[in-house]
């Protein structure tokens, strides 16, 4: 069966995170979104962590489910074509390692993926007695990614570990600022265990297959998402029984259940380009080295993005494709089709709610409309002019602004007047 699994997110217990983010908002969000198997995030945090034990509980060998109770709840709220839709948890958190290597501070975030509460409890154990756990939801530790990685493996060889958003300038494996320049200097005699990697939302597997050493691992994309909205902007699709152990180790081989990943636009990311967000300058990397580094408006070192990154330590040229990979799908959440269609800055305003609402009782869960709905099916619903924009999104006729120092990327799917054009049309009809 195809799952769409999103393993990388945060709770309410995390800095900068919606109320919204609780255990039972994200099984109702998961159906409107259409995603099957959801991290936990957090687990690590005491209160987190008692909230999926109290309204968690065991489903497939490694997964679980809301109760009964809560579930009920949720889905009272939910219109009858969502209803059904399937939903698994994952117990994941992620962890910000800061510490010093080779005479150099390094920040890296990782991601860390367990089977059970038992095996929970042992990493929490072990890790409590390294920083505090109680601070946020994802716990900044003074330990070694290395040693991350090696007590996640004592603790359960079961538990999966992946490196989180490698390319992120200030906080990953190959940031600009702060990462490492190979695998293998980040975790040293461990590297083999590093099975997976997470290419974040300011690149893509395109980019990623440039390096060579990563054409050897499995390229996985999450939303790390921040509130329930944002969750399944990147996601994984896989082929394999509903299971903790078919999951991970589809993950680890990265064999035919595998499929590949739903992403972003990586332009959309907001580390995408070099710039220098108070002088609101962008460029790309061949400006960046014309100026050698320098903003040219205030004179002060621009912060150099994911692709400037990857171009510094590629294997391969731009247009490089390796002889085999896997499904690459690209895709704009759907509110925010319709805030450009409708002219609406937020997309997550009332009007565009009121629509996506309209659209997913309607027409099913979100990413069967942008994937999988008929365009013609979705015009005879009454969303002829979303249509066009869906149809536009499905074919990769889309205009981009990229993101940069920390600015999300702007992504089009109507050319200039477009949106009028389209909805003028629509009024005639």
């Amino acid at each position: 069966m195809e799952l769409i699994v999103d393993l990388h997110i945060h709770s309410h217990f995390s800095r900068a995170t919606s109320k919204e983010m609780n255990i039972a908002s994200l099984y109702r969000w998961g159906k409107i979104k259409g995603i099957n198997v959801i991290g936990t995030g957090d687990f690590t945090h005491p209160l987190w962590y008692k909230e999926l034990m109290d309204k968690l509980e065991p489903a497939e060998p490694g997964l679980f489910r809301l109760k009964e109770e809560y579930a009920k709840e949720q889905d009272d709220q939910l219109p009858e074509i969502l209803k059904g839709k399937l939903i698994r948890f994952i117990l994941t958190v992620e962890i910000s390692n800061i510490y010093s290597k080779n005479n150099q501070v390094r920040k890296l975030h990782n991601v860390l993926i367990a089977p059970s509460f038992q095996a929970v409890a042992e990493i929490n154990d072990r890790l409590s007695k390294i920083g505090n756990l109680k601070a946020d939801g994802r716990p900044i530790l003074g330990l070694d990614s290395k040693e991350l990685l090696r007590i996640s493996m004592e603790t359960n060889p079961d538990n999966f570990f992946i490196p989180a958003h490698i390319w992120t300038p200030w906080f990953s494996m190959f940031g600009s600022k702060s990462g490492f320049n190979a695998i293998e200097e980040a975790f040293e005699e461990l590297s083999p265990a590093i099975k997976a990697v997470e290419t974040g939302l300011s690149s893509d597997p395109y980019m990623n297959w440039r390096i060579n050493e990563l054409q050897n691992v499995t390229l996985v994309s999450n939303s790390d998402a921040h509130s329930p909205w944002k969750l399944g902007r990147e996601a994984n699709t896989l082929d394999c029984k509903l299971s903790y152990y078919e999951i991970i180790n589809a993950i680890k081989k990265g064999d035919e259940r595998f499929i590949g990943t739903i992403e972003f636009y990586p332009e959309e990311g907001k580390y995408h380009y070099d710039g220098h967000r108070v002088c609101k300058f962008r460029c790309n990397p061949e400006k960046t080295k014309d100026l050698k580094g320098i903003c040219p408006k205030c004179g002060k070192p621009l912060v150099v993005g994911v692709q400037s990154r990857v171009s510094e330590l590629s294997d391969n040229p731009f247009d490089y494709r390796p002889k085999t990979y896997k499904k690459v799908e690209y895709i704009i959440p759907l509110p925010e089709i319709l805030s450009e269609l409708r002219g609406v800055k937020n997309p997550q305003s009332k009007t565009i709610n009121s629509m996506y609402e309209e659209m997913y009782s309607k027409l099913g869960d979100e990413f069967s409309i942008l994937r999988i709905v008929p365009i013609e099916e979705i015009r005879t619903a009454g969303f002829s002019a979303i249509a066009e924009g869906i149809s536009r999104m499905r074919q990769g006729k889309v205009t981009v602004e990229p993101g940069y120092d920390g600015i999300y990327g702007v992504i089009r799917v109507f050319e200039e007047g477009g949106t009028e054009r389209i909805t003028g049309q629509q009024k005639l009809l």
